[in-house]
């Protein structure tokens, strides 16, 4: 649970500061997304934590209509030009809030229309939990895989009729959104590249989550650059050895994937906004990500 003094630090970073009721907070949130951050988070990082510059962009926030439900978008894009190659930015468990939103805008302010889907919108808003595990039981164990694809798919629709060029598409993520990159490389034809920040690579095939990663070398559509940490104790280097022979033994585009381990590098270590964050690893990372896109025909 938040203690008192965070609570009151998490209040303050919400739009229109308030102490109301958990429910106007919770409106106030869906109606911006990328705005503050969430409570499991918590303690922010404000030293550290990045703020990318919307001079030049037009950014703002959407709805795609998926199976008949609207799902919230943030998106950034250098302003008044079109046919811009695509970068789906996907969440940590966290969900789309201001580290996300940032991220979307380094990558406008590097010439991509960026977009950046609220996946968990179906299941609750993860913005308003102080408890990890709560969080995970309520509402990430409830997202199914095939729903994250398909929101995906209306992402890149709705990109291709406001801007974007869908024969240019990339994906990256972080965490949760790291092993999402590896599916969604699988997934979509669309997919040129993908870069995976620290997704786990292996786990329990359920109903929710029929495959993994490791499961779907023989059929990605897109290589994937993996950076991961050499100190993540949720991700053993050993997934990650294993992983490498799937690839080596899968698709052209699953022999020509990466891996990219920093030794020293915790789990989360491009994440300016925490305690994991690691500069010199984000930003070679960051670097790398860049060079992939342009290297594997997205930029």
């Amino acid at each position: 649970m938040l203690n008192n003094d965070q609570k009151t630090e998490f209040d303050a970073l919400l739009p229109g500061h308030s102490t109301e009721n958990g429910a106007t907070r919770r409106t106030a949130l869906k109606a911006a997304l990328g705005v503050g951050y969430a409570a499991t988070a918590l303690p922010i990082m404000a030293q550290t934590a990045i703020k990318t510059s919307s001079d030049g962009l037009k950014t703002g926030e959407t709805t795609v209509e998926v199976n008949g439900f609207k799902v919230p978008v943030f998106y950034a894009a250098p302003a008044g030009k079109t046919n811009l190659p695509v970068v789906l930015v996907i969440q940590e468990i966290f969900g789309v809030h201001e580290y996300i939103a940032d991220t979307a805008r380094r990558f406008a302010q590097a010439g991509y229309l960026a977009i950046a889907p609220e996946l968990f919108a179906r299941q609750g808003d993860p913005t308003q939990y102080g408890e990890m595990a709560k969080l995970m039981a309520e509402v990430v164990s409830k997202v199914p895989d095939a729903q994250v694809m398909a929101d995906l798919d209306g992402a890149v629709k709705w990109a291709g009729a406001n801007g974007g060029n869908t024969a240019k598409v990339g994906i990256t993520g972080f965490c949760w959104g790291g092993r999402v990159s590896w599916l969604y490389a699988a997934h979509s034809p669309n997919v040129k590249a993908a870069v995976a920040w620290y997704g786990r690579l292996v786990g329990a095939n359920t109903a929710l989550t029929p495959k993994n990663p490791i499961d779907l070398t023989p059929i990605l559509n897109g290589p994937v650059l993996g950076l991961y940490g050499g100190q993540d104790s949720g991700i053993p280097l050993d997934t990650v050895d294993k992983m490498k022979a799937a690839l080596a033994a899968g698709s052209p585009a699953a022999k020509a994937s990466q891996f990219v381990v920093y030794p020293d590098a915790p789990h989360a270590f491009h994440a300016d906004y925490r305690p994991s964050f690691r500069k010199e690893p984000a930003e070679d990372g960051w670097k790398r990500a860049l060079a992939w896109f342009k290297a594997n025909g997205v930029a």
